[in-house]
């Protein structure tokens, strides 16, 4: 039986990756109304990225299509719309324009045909399983880990099951809804009901504070400070740890703590307004090597600190309170009565869940905590388990209006109802997400943030941190930490999700559960970058406990799925060699299983997060294990695409790819019969198609700085297609060396133009291959330049190049960023064009280039500028030379704008001209 020609997809050929990594970089900056404020939740994917990355996978390449585009020039027509209408639906503004996303649901109908079936098996936050969904296809999430399982559901099915309905409540005047605005209304105001009630028990508790003046305010946060028993004998009285005294930064509002040691040696706290507070190692008691006292001196080693939490010996004391006025945060001393009021009795029923003996990214173990009850104060764990015990009440509420608005009464949520019941249930849910969410801003882990003035969450890294002076919030507040902010981020949230068509999110092992005919899009977990299921417990304590009757399926568990989770977290799996063995087998065999009888007429999209420490001694274990894993699953890798969420130019700012970023690969079956061939062959093929395949990534638009990882897909391809690459001693290639083999044979490729440059542009990639911006001896510069068929001497008039006393360097981009008219000068180099251009944008920006550009392009064809810069960026990144790659990324970045500005101007120029002639 012949198999049935593969039609190749857009993410197999290109993609316009800069909008897409631009967008999902702003993306951050937006935030309200994003469904990522739903809830938190560990590395979720910037939804500009999946939305893109699925249209990509989903739409046929023109060339896919001779019979309709039968031309080389057709193709690159139609590409290059469907890349403008890629780049349309990039942008987040664009969710609401319903022409864009019918044409994009009718591209992926044309390529595809109807029904497809969109799964996640990986779900985590759900923008893979919510982008699917708003692109109009079949979306289905699954995970293990039930946050993530809630999650999903509230984004991509309970909103799809009462699309349409208004609210409920008894305030609302809203009479039609097309999406979900009628439960982000109801949301609002019963979440605003659940404040009042909970306010109504325990508001107590959370008085006003009165200033030095008697006025008073509401209070934000009360700053306390973790205490130990001084180690010295001879005082044996309690000491603050605090790393820092300061409690506001800002210019004009400076404020700090000074804490006064009283003769009996108890200590007090009076808060400071003036710019006087402590610096450096004084900012504080407590650094990285440990504390010392404030008493007398005395160091505080950490040893101590441990055994005192192991004791129960670790205590507090309120060190300042932040309040609001109208003109901002006041600072005021700590008094009595706000210290008796937060000494309120352990509430009976807290959560008795244990944290984990040792997980990964906690710390707070070490310190005496065993409950996850541990990380709160009284007075926190008061307000959590009110807040949660009253959504119980609220639902009833919310199920009797829903009846008194003509509902019928219906089956629940998780018998998959659609009535009354169903509907109070699911706000039920969405309230839970807000006291969960308030969990994140109401912990004894919480620091404040002098320099923002503001509580920072817990969760600001993938990680349970120790923290020694806290900010406990007022949940009761309209600042920092408050409840009914954490209710209109809910909201907010699910009034901008598609709603349509109906999606599924259930509780499954993606190495069992079925995918039959599904397209598969999925962020799996990355080796041992996070532990999920861990720290997932701090929320699902909570969240089961508001659930359990609401969803009874999802919340089964005490505590969130351990054993089966795809993490190698060796302190579960006898140390890291178990735990690496665990990830991969785990790994492969869900690959594998995924390969029996997912859709084969579509790639599988696979994300990985890749970052810095990957690329330390010579390569991540966690990437190749996912490319290993793959292959041996029986995938051929047709593309690697790196996306981020950070811009390109901040990420070379920073360091050359020092900043987090994603590669996602698109994966298609390899036939069970592919054939082996030797390394000869290997290398060959890989030369012929890298070399192709760079001219054509050159020319996409893609940056420099991801270009190496984007030559990936077609030199893993090539390796990923064959049953075998045979090494000349009969053994098979693993894939750390074919890696190896394509990094080098991008290098190979990207030199093949040396012998097409002038001799001063020779020299220059030849001499600073070998010594960057350095000075070296005169003497090896004359040897490098007569073998290039230039001289010192000629280089340095070429204006490239410094040359005295004995020494001589290449003159950096920054050095050549003066006035240049490249007409006027008579030894014009590519090198010389390439990197005036660079250094005058980088310092000057586009409008002083463009002319640049204009007169150089009468002299050099700007396209081997163009390529030059990306050859520059790449030598730069090879020599780890941040500064040097950041103006030769900056300048291809920019080229396209460049252009244009330069077609502008020669217009205009020729309209002047134009005009002239015909005056005269």
């Amino acid at each position: 039986m012949t198999e049935t020609p593969r039609k190749k997809k857009l993410i197999e050929t290109g993609i316009p990756l800069k909008v897409i990594n631009a967008e999902s970089a702003r993306e951050k900056s937006l935030r309200h109304g994003l469904p990522s404020t739903l809830h938190l939740y560990w590395a979720r994917r910037p939804l500009a990225t999946t939305r893109s990355i699925l249209f990509a996978q989903l739409v046929d390449d023109p060339s896919a299509h001779p019979d309709r585009f039968p031309t080389v020039e057709e193709q690159d027509r139609e590409r290059a719309r469907l890349h403008t209408l890629m780049e349309r639906l990039a942008r987040w503004e664009n969710v609401n324009d319903a022409e864009l996303y019918r044409q994009a649901h009718q591209a992926i109908v044309n390529s595809n045909g109807g029904g497809l079936r969109v799964l996640d098996p990986f779900a985590g936050g759900g923008a893979i399983p919510l982008e699917a969904q708003r692109l109009g296809l079949e979306a289905h999430a699954s995970d293990l880990n039930p946050l993530s399982v809630i999650l999903n559901k509230a984004l991509i099915d309970f909103p799809a099951r009462f699309r349409g309905q208004v609210s409920v409540n008894p305030e609302s005047e809203v009479s039609a809804v097309d999406r979900a605005e009628g439960m982000a209304d109801d949301i609002r105001y019963y979440g605003k009901l659940l404040r009042n009630k909970a306010f109504d028990k325990i508001g107590h508790l959370y008085p006003k504070v009165k200033d030095e003046n008697g006025d008073e305010h509401t209070v934000i946060a009360w700053i306390w400070a973790r205490t130990v028993t001084n180690p010295n004998p001879a005082n044996p009285v309690q000491v603050p740890l605090v790393r820092s005294w300061w409690l506001s930064k800002k210019k004009g509002h400076e404020a700090w703590i000074k804490p006064i040691v009283e003769n009996d040696g108890t200590i007090r706290y009076e808060v400071q307004h003036n710019t006087d507070g402590p610096r450096g190692d004084e900012e504080g008691t407590v650094n990285r090597k440990g504390a010392v006292s404030i008493i007398d001196g005395t160091p505080i080693d950490f040893k101590y600190i441990r055994e005192e939490g192991k004791q129960g010996r670790i205590g507090s004391q309120l060190m300042a309170i932040v309040g609001d006025s109208d003109r901002g945060r006041v600072y005021i001393s700590p008094d009595r009565p706000q210290q008796e009021v937060a000494a309120v009795p352990e509430p009976s029923d807290k959560p008795m869940e244990l944290l984990p003996v040792q997980a990964l990214s906690f710390r707070v173990q070490a310190y005496g905590f065993k409950l996850w009850a541990d990380l709160f104060t009284n007075r926190q764990l008061t307000v959590l388990t009110t807040l949660a015990d009253t959504v119980a009440e609220v639902r009833e509420q919310v199920l009797e209006d829903a009846l008194a608005k003509g509902m019928s009464q219906g089956e629940s949520l998780d018998a998959g109802g659609n009535g009354a019941q169903a509907y109070a249930d699911a706000i039920s849910v969405y309230l839970s997400l807000a006291v969960s969410r308030q969990t994140d801003r109401c912990s004894s882990i919480n620091s404040w943030d002098s320099s923002r003035d503001t509580i920072r969450n817990v969760f600001a890294r993938q990680a349970i941190p120790m923290a020694w002076d806290y900010a406990e919030s007022n949940p009761f507040s309209t600042k920092s930490g408050n409840f009914l902010g954490q209710v209109n981020w809910v909201a907010e949230a699910i009034q901008n999700v598609p709603a349509h068509p109906q999606g599924d999110a259930q509780q499954a092992d993606a190495a069992t559960r079925d995918y039959t005919n599904v397209v598969v899009s999925t962020d799996p977990p990355y080796y041992d970058n996070i532990g999920y299921s861990d720290l997932s417990d701090y929320f699902y304590v909570w969240l089961r406990r508001m659930l359990k009757d609401v969803l009874p399926s999802t919340v089964r568990t005490t505590l969130t799925p351990k054993a089966q989770e795809l993490v190698a977290n060796p302190y579960r799996h006898g140390g890291k060699e178990g735990a690496a063995e665990f990830f991969v087998e785990g790994f492969n065999h869900v690959f594998a299983h995924i390969r029996e009888t997912a859709n084969i007429d579509v790639p599988m999209t696979v994300y990985y997060a890749y970052k810095q420490r990957d690329t330390k001694n010579g390569g991540s274990t966690g990437w190749y294990a996912l490319l290993d894993g793959l292959i041996k699953a029986g995938w051929e890798i047709t593309a690697t695409w790196p996306v981020r969420s950070e811009l390109s130019t901040r990420m070379i700012a920073s360091g050359t790819n020092a900043l987090s970023s994603s590669i996602v690969l698109a994966c298609r079956p390899r036939p069970a019969d592919a054939p082996s061939v030797t390394m000869r062959i290997f290398n060959s093929l890989l030369r012929s198609e890298l070399t192709e395949e760079l001219r054509t990534l050159m020319a996409s638009g893609i940056d420099p700085v991801d270009l190496n990882q984007a030559a990936i897909g077609p030199g893993i391809s090539v390796y990923s297609r064959y049953a075998r690459i045979r090494e000349a001693d009969g053994t098979d290639m693993p894939v750390q060396k074919a890696l190896e083999i394509i990094n080098r044979t991008v290098d190979e490729v990207m030199g093949d133009a040396d012998s097409d440059y002038d001799p001063d542009t020779r020299f220059a990639v030849k001499w600073y291959q070998s010594y960057g911006w350095s000075q070296q001896n005169t003497g090896m510069a004359d040897q490098l330049a007569r073998s290039c068929g230039t001289s010192p001497d000629a280089l340095v008039r070429g204006g490239m190049f410094e040359a005295s006393g004995g020494k001589s360097r290449l003159l950096t981009p920054q050095e050549l960023s003066g006035e240049w008219r490249p007409l006027q000068d008579d030894r014009v180099s590519l090198w010389e064009a390439c990197v005036r251009m660079a250094g005058i944008l980088d310092l000057k920006g586009v409008d002083a280039v463009a002319p640049v550009m204009a007169q150089a392009g009468e002299l050099l064809p700007l396209d081997q500028i163009r390529a030059l810069s990306f050859r520059m960026y790449h030598e730069a990144e090879k020599r780890k030379d941040a500064l040097g790659a950041s103006p030769f990324n900056n300048l291809v970045s920019m080229w396209e704008d460049l252009s244009l500005k330069v077609l502008k101007e020669a217009a205009t120029i020729q309209e002047t001209v134009q005009g002239e002639l015909d005056m005269g």
